[in-house]
Parts: C-alpha cells; sequence; structure tokens
C-alpha cells in the first residue's frame, strides 16, 4: 500500500449530508467490469452525479458536477458533510476516490466501515466539526479553488487556504499503517522478532500445544 505523510493540493467542497456508498461507486459500477485497477474504480466515482447518463452509462460528464469543473477536476482533498461513507461495506467506495486522486476526505463524521477501509487503501478520512469543514469550504470557494489546502498526517494538523490550522486525531495503529504504507499483514510482520520471541517462551511452558515437527 502506499504511504501517505503530507499531501497539498486541491480541495473539492461537497458538502452534502448522508452521502452513501452506492453513491460513492454505484452498483452498476461495480458490476461493469472484472479490472481491479484503482483507474477502473475511480472512473465509476460518483457516476450518478458525476455523468448526466448516471451510472453503467456512457459517462457523458456532467458539467455541473463539482469535479467535472477545473480546477476541482485535480482535487486530491474532499470536504464533506455528516454520515460520509455510510450505508453498506463496500471498499470499492473508498477505492473509487483513491482511483480518483482523492487522498483525505475531511468531514465531521464518516461511517464506520468506510473509516476503516480508507485507511486500507491509502485515503486518510479526517474528523472535525462542521463548522471547520464549512469555513474550510468557504476559503476554498472564496479563492476559486486555487487556494491549496496542506494535511499532514505526521503532525496531524490541517493548513487552510488563508493560513488558519486545524489539529486531527486518528486512531494510533491506523495512523502508523498510512504513515509506513502498510496494511495488516505487513503491520504483523513488522513485529515478527516479538511473535517469535512470544512463540519460543509459550513452547517452553505448554510443548503440548504445537506440533511435534513444526517450528
Amino acid at each position: 500500500m502506499e504511504s501517505l505523510v503530507r499531501i497539498k493540493g486541491v480541495a473539492a467542497p461537497l458538502l452534502r449530508i448522508n452521502v452513501d456508498t452506492d453513491q460513492i461507486i454505484p452498483g452498476p459500477e461495480i458490476m461493469a467490469s472484472v479490472d481491479e485497477s484503482y483507474a477502473r474504480w475511480g472512473t465509476g466515482l460518483f457516476a450518478y452525479w458525476r455523468y448526466l447518463d448516471g451510472a453503467g452509462g456512457a459517462h457523458t460528464p456532467n458539467p455541473e458536477f463539482v469535479l467535472n469543473r477545473p480546477p476541482y477536476d485535480r482535487a486530491v482533498i474532499l470536504l464533506a458533510d455528516r454520515n460520509f461513507g455510510c450505508g453498506s461495506s463496500r471498499e470499492p467506495a473508498p477505492k473509487a476516490l483513491r482511483g480518483f486522486g482523492i487522498r483525505a476526505v475531511i468531514a465531521p463524521s464518516f461511517g464506520g466501515i468506510f473509516f476503516n477501509n480508507c485507511f486500507r487503501n491509502g485515503v486518510l478520512p479526517i474528523e472535525l466539526s462542521i463548522e471547520a469543514v464549512r469555513e474550510l469550504a468557504g476559503q476554498v470557494e472564496r479563492s476559486q479553488g486555487r487556494g491549496e489546502i496542506s494535511v499532514d498526517l505526521e503532525a496531524q494538523r490541517i493548513t487552510a487556504p488563508e493560513g488558519d490550522g486545524y489539529g486531527f486525531r486518528t486512531p494510533p495503529l491506523l495512523r502508523r499503517m498510512l504513515l509506513e504504507g502498510l496494511d495488516e499483514i505487513g503491520a504483523t510482520l513488522a513485529r515478527r522478532g516479538e511473535i517469535e520471541g512470544f512463540r519460543g517462551r509459550d513452547r517452553s511452558r505448554r510443548p503440548w500445544a504445537y506440533r511435534p515437527g513444526l517450528a
């Protein structure tokens, strides 16, 4: 998994409440191909809103949708409203964001499973108050999208286009996984020495629990 330490760039405001995973990537887009690349998932991102012919169509861009308008079509950060990523547990939702190029989503709250799945796909979900998100969106819109937002996962700090700073917190293990580009298996193997040390001590105490001939 690709690591994320710091990111700075265009932020797109999409302040709609209760955006569920079917809106993030509709079912017809999931079934359209067996290609598992991030680029393929990115094509289906917000298909009901992003394309005039909706999901599963010819993908005719809707010029009114924010991610189809420059400079937001180059967004690396998404500003969202409450309960973003609610609904089903479909993992293609964060994959679609990552495929488009989104590396961080800033919102007041997230669907729980979606929140965890983001970390596993190189996307950082950040919880800020609705007032802070609206202020960030206002600064971005006043700059017509040219004012960039900076996110520092190491320092757990956001810098707004006009220089305001906002701190945030992330679960320690998920933060470490994203900083180091690790999935759960990689994070476990990074503690191989501790695991083998425990097994050695445990084997001496409980030899009957270990199959003969196996390390």
